[in-house]
């Protein structure tokens, strides 16, 4: 990291904070600072920006490797909040290296089942920010990651402000992680 890397191809990328989605063009030179949860956050001509890990091979780095399909009946798989907690720490915040459990952004999280079978998980999240641009793409990584969880037949992650997030949220590893302590 922190070396310049010459993009391979064009990729899709997200301007942080913004949330604008933009277009890297291949041979423009990028720097990874970021390499957590399956996405790189990149500098590119003095600006942050998210890439997936779909487009991973664009910087020169090994895809993500595709969950695999189950042959699970998703009725009969229980889920539990430990399930889903460890796989919120596999989200993070792409200007903080900090997943969004450790960040304090989680607030309340149901697990409930279908009548018809599976299970619907419920998140109340918030931003570090209100105003924040990469608010939907934090949600939708949240949502994706948790339906891939065998048992998860919905989701439904919602963004809340209240009470608004503040530093005394962070967890004690965060902290540290941070240097605040």
């Amino acid at each position: 990291m922190n070396e310049p890397i010459t993009l391979k191809r064009d990729c899709e990328a997200v301007l942080i904070p913004a949330g604008t989605k933009v277009t890297l063009q291949a041979g423009e030179s990028v720097v990874i600072t970021q390499a957590l949860g399956g996405t790189y956050t990149v500098i590119i001509n003095g600006n942050m920006a998210r890439i997936e890990a779909r487009d991973a091979d664009a910087i020169g780095q090994a895809p993500a490797a595709a969950t695999p399909a189950g042959e699970v009946a998703v009725d009969s798989v229980k889920v539990d909040e430990e399930q889903v907690m460890a796989q919120l720490r596999t989200c993070y915040d792409p200007e903080i290296p900090v997943n969004i459990v450790d960040l304090g952004l989680v607030y309340d999280l149901q697990i409930n089942p279908l009548p018809a079978g599976g299970n619907r998980v419920e998140i109340k999240m918030t931003l570090t920010a209100p105003g924040c641009g990469m608010g939907p793409i934090l949600q939708q990584d949240v949502e994706t990651k948790v339906a891939a969880l065998p048992g998860v037949k919905e989701t439904a992650v919602l963004l809340v402000w209240d009470p608004p997030w503040s530093r005394e949220m962070l967890s004690e590893a965060a902290k540290l992680q941070l240097g605040l302590m």
